[in-house]
């Protein structure tokens, strides 16, 4: 096999492997009903006019199963995270004491559960896109090698035969990792 061939593989390996990892983050984000810091890390609040995210201005804490508590390290942008929390659409309202923002997690509805299903399985998607466009790009640099006569015909359907294989294994991945996460979601 031909080292660029090889190069092309660990590189798509690589993408596809980020791909998953995006999206295990991005799940980690959906509230199953028990209080975890990581659900407030797509939150962006609006600091000094830059766009900064909530885990760089405030410390998140868990003091109870359903209580997330926010300790800014700059008392004076506890509005802006207020309104950030309340923008970031997360299903709870923020409570500002003055020192500390409290969320409380309510408790999830079966309708609300039906929902957070729906946001999965649509992370679930862009996974599986974002690996297939990796392939794609992989496939088309392997033609690529074919046209440019650096690489034989049959290296090169042994290439992207290798990289329809990786597509094959992150989308098994993909669907596991979502499937553990609807587990999560639709458990009382």
């Amino acid at each position: 096999m031909s080292e660029e061939l090889e190069m092309i593989e660990l590189d798509v390996e690589e993408r596809m492997s980020k791909s998953v990892d995006s999206l295990s983050k991005n799940l980690g984000t959906i509230s199953t009903g028990r209080a975890n810091p990581s659900m407030l890390d797509r939150v962006m609040v609006e600091y000094f006019g830059a766009p900064t995210p909530l885990n760089q201005l405030a410390g998140v804490s868990v003091p109870s199963s359903s209580q997330l508590q926010i300790d800014a390290y700059d008392k004076s942008c506890l509005n802006d995270i207020e309104k950030a929390l309340i923008l970031a659409d997360l299903g709870m309202t923020p409570n500002n004491d003055g020192s500390v923002i409290r969320l409380n997690i309510p408790t999830l509805t079966e309708e609300r559960r039906k929902d957070l299903l729906k946001q999965v399985k649509a992370l679930g998607e862009d996974g599986k896109v974002a690996v297939r466009n990796v392939r794609r790009d992989g496939v088309d640099k392997v033609k690529k090698l074919e046209k440019s006569s650096s690489i034989s015909e049959d290296q090169s359907k042994d290439g992207q035969n290798a990289i329809q294989s990786l597509t094959d294994k992150f989308v098994k991945v993909i669907e596991e990792v979502v499937a553990k996460k609807e587990k999560d979601v639709t458990t009382v």
